[in-house]
Order: structure tokens, then sequence, then C-alpha cells
């Protein structure tokens, strides 16, 4: 007979996933309803109505993609792009490599711009682009994990509504511990993932559209056969390439017509619901400077174990800090055994930062003093067997001061 299998105990302090909220957990263990079950529809309005605050949005559209984040990527851009159509896609890391990808198997043609890892893009650089390329869609992340680097949105959003191209953002990593104002900065699309700073796990994916967008989607809707009335019309445009991710059909479900598209992964609702019930009940501004502050613990309790932080540190995500393996020091042994000694998962890197830096999270749930304390100190054991020169409890001892300095 096969054993249950039993999760090991961990604290996830990698760049994502990270450990769930118990109180999310909780609200994924209740009893199913029918989809369409009165209290199972007003569990989804409510959802919405919770996401357009977690969005800043007073977006009609606001609801979820039974998917983990790459899928609300893929929905996103299949359902507004058209083979033929151009997207320029401003790329500062792994993420943006892609939207690149996704947006190509959408028959799009892609054009895009590239920066250094460990920086991020001066608006004019966009700009610029967009006089050149003349795309119909702008495809870009506002923080990258691959690279830690949050790309300022403030003027990007202005620059295209201007230019009169549409602005997709994927802000999965950011969301929830660094600001966003959907529509402050005229975002058109923007969709996240629960599995960072929003205290879940990974599997349903947040969005929010705006009307420029919906105008786009709208225009290619076509209702599926056995579901379609006499008075449904289809739009002019040609039909979403997905039936799983086309954004018209989801609408329709999600709108009050109710139209079947799926059977909505009902645990993942309830966690949703409750990763956004949290969020807003400790306020938008509050779990920033959460994030911010044990970001900065970790930082500094890192610089002050001699080791180096990677990246341009003005721009670096709040939730994530990337550090440069010391030289002598084996990244891949000091991981294992902070996994299997004591149970703290840390992130290797991609591409040209594999095997150059670790990547260390403080978001969500563990974005907490203890958590970045025990981290530290843990992290310290691994470093003094490696042989690397630090002293001993200066990590701990800085990012200590820092709570210290900000508890007055």
């Amino acid at each position: 007979m096969t054993s249950p299998f039993l999760p090991p105990p961990r604290m996830l302090m990698g760049p994502g996933p990270i450990d769930a909220d118990p109180r999310v957990l909780r609200a994924m263990s209740g009893q199913l309803i029918g989809q369409f079950d009165p209290q199972m529809t007003a569990c989804m309005d409510q959802t919405m109505a919770l996401y357009r605050q977690v969005f800043c949005t007073a977006n009609q559209w606001t609801f979820l993609i039974d998917s983990t984040s790459r899928g609300a990527i893929e929905a996103s851009l299949v359902s507004l792009l058209e083979p033929g159509d151009t997207v320029l896609v401003p790329s500062f890391g792994r993420f943006g490599h892609l939207l690149t990808e996704i947006a190509s198997r959408c028959g799009a043609e892609v054009e895009a711009i590239h920066v250094p890892w460990g920086s991020v893009f001066d608006p004019q650089q966009i700009a610029d682009a967009i006089r050149t390329v003349r795309p119909k869609v702008v495809a870009i992340v506002q923080g990258d994990t691959s690279t830690t680097m949050l790309q300022p949105l403030e003027d990007i959003g202005k620059i295209c509504r201007d230019a009169g191209v549409l602005l997709y953002c994927d802000a999965t990593a950011s969301i929830g511990g660094n600001p966003l104002h959907t529509d402050e900065w005229q975002l058109d699309v923007v969709t996240v993932g629960l599995q960072k700073c929003l205290c879940g796990p990974s599997g349903s994916a947040p969005i929010t559209i705006g009307e420029r967008a919906v105008e786009v989607i709208e225009a290619r809707r076509h209702v599926e056969a056995g579901i379609r009335a006499e008075y449904h019309v289809n739009g002019q445009g040609p039909r979403i390439a997905s039936n799983y991710f086309d954004l018209a059909m989801i609408m329709d479900y999600w709108g009050p017509e109710r139209l079947n598209h799926h059977t909505e992964a009902t645990s993942m609702l309830y966690g949703s619901l409750e990763c956004a019930r949290i969020l807003i009940e400790e306020g938008l501004d509050a779990a920033i400077s959460r994030h911010a502050l044990n970001g900065q613990a970790l930082a500094e309790g890192l610089l002050a174990m001699n080791l180096k932080l990677y990246g341009t540190q003005a721009n670096r995500m709040h939730n994530v800090v990337g550090v440069y393996i010391p030289e002598g020091v084996t990244g891949d042994a000091v991981r294992h055994s902070m996994l299997h000694d004591y149970g703290i998962e840390i992130g290797t890197a991609f591409g040209p930062l594999d095997g150059v830096i670790w990547r260390i999270g403080t978001m969500g749930y563990n974005a907490r003093p203890d958590a970045v304390l025990k981290t530290l100190a843990c992290l310290e054991q691994c470093l003094l067997s490696e042989k690397h020169a630090l002293t001993s409890g200066a990590g701990a001892a800085a990012a200590k001061s820092i709570y210290a300095s900000a508890a007055q």
C-alpha cells in the first residue's frame, strides 16, 4: 500500500513560492459547492471586489484565471494579439524572455529591447522604441525575480496611452510587496499570481482588464456552440486561438450571464479570496512597508556577513535580494545544507546568473523578523563551514538594528 505524501517541514525563503499563510490553507479546506450555487457566485463577486482593491483599480473585469501565473500571461497575450500584430517587450531578465516566448507563439511579431541584467529601463528608452516599432501592445514585467529588479512603471502607462498602445504588465512577483497602481499608472492589463507577496499557493492567477483592452477582446468574442443563444452576437475579429485561455469566454463566465466555460477551481477560489482579504485587512501601505522593512533587514544582514549584493539596489524589489556567491564558496553546497540541515530553502539563479548569485526572498507570510533572523543565522553557519570570512553574529545583529530603528 502506498503511504500518504507528507511534505517535509520547510521555510521557503527563495524567490517564490513561499509558505502559504495558515489562514489561506484553512480557507482552502472548505467544502465544495456547485459552480452555479448562489453562494458560489456570491463568492466569485466578492473575490472580484476585493481584487479591485488589491490592483488599485475600478475595472469591472477583475477576476481569476484558473491557472498558474504563466497561464494568465498567456491568456492576456493570446486574447490581445492576433497573428502579425507587433508587440514590444522591454526585457531586463528571464521573465522578459518568457513574454517574448509567449507572444511569438501567439503569432505576433516580437520586437524585444534589452538592458543588462541587474538594471532597468529608463522610460525614454521605451518611448523611443515605441516610436520606432509602432507596436499594438507593450508587454513588460514589473518585478523580475531572476534579477530581483523592479521596473518603474509610473511614466510608461502614459507613454503608451499617448501613443495609442496597449500596456500589459506581469506583476506576479511584485504585487502586495511593492506599489502597483493600475488606474493611476494607466496599465491596461495586469496579471499576477498568489505564490509571492499574496501569501498563497500557485494555481490561481488574478487579472484586471481596463476598458481599452476589453474593447479589443470583445471584438474577438465568439460564444461556443452548445451554450450560444439566438441573441448572442459574435465579434467581428478573428476567434481567440486558445479555448481555455479565451478571456472573452472567461469574462462571460464571471459576468452576469455566467456562461459555462470551465468548472471553477473552487478550493483555489476560496484561497484566492482569503489572500485578498488578508492583504486588504492589513492595508496595502502597511503590507508594502512590511516587505520593505524585512527586505532591508535581510540586505543589511547579508552585507554585514561580508557578502556583496547583486544589481542596482535603488531598483531592487522589496521582497527578494540577490547576493553574490563568495569566491571559494560552493553555492549548491550551501543551498543543500540550508535545506537539509536547517529546513530553509533559498534560491539559485537562471541563465548568466546561474552559479553566480543566490536569491533570498522575504515575501508574503515570510516577510517577518523571525524568518529573516533565522535565515541569516543559518546561512552564517553554512558560510563558516565553507571557510568564508565573516564576523560571527554580525548578520543577525545588523538586521536587528534595522528592526530597532524602525520601532523607534
